[in-house]
């Protein structure tokens, strides 16, 4: 699920998309998804269709934090948490910083073609 998180997010042109493997760090979650949006509209449409298909493949969205934000939007479903993030308050959380010790996961964006 995660990894599908992180291939919608770059299909909505997410910025900059890491995943991170969390179970050896913490019990509450598995996976953080963290991606850069660069607008609120963007933000809001790249939480829309991660949450549905990842609802499509099995996993409901749980919770939806940031609604109203134009920073950052937290997208919960459970094993699996997705950050959107804006560029500056993505340099002020700095998640791949605070967890640095998780380990990242290597995907592979779709080839675009063009």
């Amino acid at each position: 699920m995660a990894l599908l998180a992180a291939q919608t997010a770059d299909d909505m042109k997410g910025k900059e998309t890491v995943v991170l493997d969390l179970r050896e760090a913490t019990p509450l979650v598995d996976f953080f998804v963290v991606t850069t949006a660069t607008s609120a509209r963007q933000m809001k449409s790249l939480a829309t269709e991660v949450s549905k298909k990842l609802k499509a493949a099995g996993s409901p969205r749980l919770a939806l934090e940031g609604e109203e934000s134009t920073q950052w939007l937290l997208i919960d479903f459970g094993d699996v948490v997705v950050h959107v993030f804006s560029p500056s308050a993505r340099g002020v959380y700095d998640l791949e910083n605070l967890w640095a010790d998780a380990k990242r996961v290597e995907w592979q964006p779709a080839a675009k073609t063009e």
